[in-house]
C-alpha cells in the first residue's frame, strides 16, 4: 500500500467508527427512560420494577464497551502528553506506531480472545443474571466484549496508519472529526 492511500483509508475507517459511535450514543435514550420509569413507578406509585436496574446496567455496559473505538478515534482516552505535545509529528508518529504495535494490539487481541470465550461459554450455557428476579440472559452483554475488541482493532488500524503516515511525512493526515480536546465534533469530510 502506498503512503498516498493512507489518508483515504484512515478517513474511511474513521467514518465507520464515527457511525458506530453515533449509533451507540442512542443507547443513552432507553437507559434514561428506564431509569425515569423506575423512579416514577417506585416513588409515585409504590410499584418498583424488576427489570429497570438490569436494563440500565446492560445498556450502560454496552454503551461503555462499544463507545471505546469512537473514543479512541476522537483521542478521548487518557494520555500523558507532558513531553509528547512538544514533539514533532514525526516523533509522535514513531512513538504512537510503536505503542500501538507493542502494547495496544496485543492487549486488544487478548481482550477479544478471552472475551469471545467468556461470551461463548455464557451463550452455550444459557447463562442468566441470577442477582435479579427478572433474570435476563447474560450472553448479549458478554458479546459486547469481543464486539468492542473488533471495533477497537478496526480503529487501531486507522490510528497506526495515521502514525506511520506522520512518522514518514512529519505531518498528521487529515481526520474525519476533530479530537475531543479541540471542542465538539465536526465533520471534515
Amino acid at each position: 500500500m502506498s503512503l498516498d492511500a493512507i489518508p483515504a483509508l484512515t478517513r474511511a475507517l474513521d467514518r465507520f467508527s464515527l457511525w458506530c459511535g453515533r449509533l451507540v450514543a442512542w443507547l443513552i435514550v432507553p437507559m434514561v427512560l428506564s431509569l425515569v420509569y423506575e423512579v416514577v413507578a417506585r416513588y409515585f406509585f409504590n410499584m418498583p420494577t424488576v427489570w429497570a436496574y438490569d436494563m440500565t446496567f446492560i445498556l450502560y455496559g454496552t454503551f461503555f464497551m462499544l463507545g471505546s473505538a469512537y473514543t479512541l478515534m476522537r483521542k478521548g482516552h487518557i494520555r500523558t502528553d507532558t513531553f509528547y505535545a512538544n514533539w514533532s509529528p514525526r516523533r509522535q508518529g514513531v512513538m504512537d506506531a510503536t505503542c500501538y504495535l507493542v502494547f495496544f494490539f496485543p492487549a486488544v487481541a487478548i481482550f477479544g480472545w478471552l472475551g469471545w470465550e467468556f461470551f461463548w461459554k455464557s451463550f452455550q450455557q444459557g447463562e442468566r443474571f441470577v442477582t435479579s428476579p427478572w433474570m435476563p440472559a447474560a450472553w448479549p452483554l458478554k458479546f459486547m466484549i469481543p464486539l468492542a475488541a473488533t471495533l477497537l482493532v478496526i480503529q487501531g488500524v486507522s490510528e497506526v496508519l495515521k502514525s506511520i503516515y506522520a512518522a514518514v511525512n512529519d505531518i498528521w493526515p487529515p481526520t474525519v472529526v476533530a479530537p475531543i480536546e479541540a471542542g465538539p465534533p465536526r465533520d471534515l469530510a
